[in-house]
């Protein structure tokens, strides 16, 4: 079963409805209990880091996921779910994240050349970078759905996948069990649901 985190943050309903798709028991839910008995966990989020963040330490849920992410289970942040993984985001200020990846989140406006349109939102292809088990059953510029203002950066040996938007983007990283994925897998067609397939696999004895 994968769980879906519930912190009043981010569309649900599609990557619910993506899990199920595919074949996979999908639950979303704010209950501790739940995320402890899951299989998979993964944290969504549209909108600013900050207040996501304070709505996850509000919630009390911040520890649940950094204790079940010490325990080894698979855990995958989508969009503003993966920025929060990171240890800090310079969006309007300065605000400390869930620190399970090395790396701060940034402006894309201070690094593309300024005749790109932010927020970044389309397709776009991706380029491997390190192997992770979630690419298992895609290809190499396979393309998938971004919308995001801000990217995440220092982060070179956690990366597995970068987008061109004007300069080589993060997008996606992974630690051990700690995946991430800056795009939408769930907005990504038949790639994104190869994706969240490979994601939520059983690993093999």
């Amino acid at each position: 079963m994968v769980a879906i985190i519930d912190y009043g943050v981010g569309n649900l309903f599609s990557l619910c409805s993506s899990l199920k798709a595919i074949g996979e028991e999908a639950v979303i839910t704010s209950d501790v209990e739940v995320i402890k008995s899951a299989d998979k966990l993964i944290l969504p989020g549209v909108g600013a880091f900050g207040d996501a963040m304070e709505k996850l330490r509000t919630s009390g849920l911040d520890k649940v996921i950094l204790s079940e992410a010490q325990k080894g289970k698979d855990i995958m942040g989508i969009c503003l779910g993966m920025q929060m993984l990171f240890e800090k985001s310079f969006e309007y200020g300065e605000h400390k994240g869930l620190s399970l990846i090395k790396g701060s989140v940034v402006p894309m406006q201070d690094s593309i050349p300024q005749n790109l349109k932010i927020p970044h939102i389309g397709w776009n292809a991706l380029h491997f970078k390190n192997n992770s088990k979630i690419f298992k059953y895609i290809n190499e510029n396979d393309c998938v759905y971004f919308v995001h203002s801000f990217y995440a950066t220092d982060c070179e040996e956690s990366v597995t996948a970068t987008a061109e938007y004007g300069k080589e983007l993060t997008a996606s990283v992974q630690k051990g069990n700690v995946f991430g994925c800056q795009f939408h897998p769930e907005k990504s067609g038949n790639v994104g649901l190869k994706i969240l397939k490979a994601f939520c696999e059983k690993e093999e004895n």
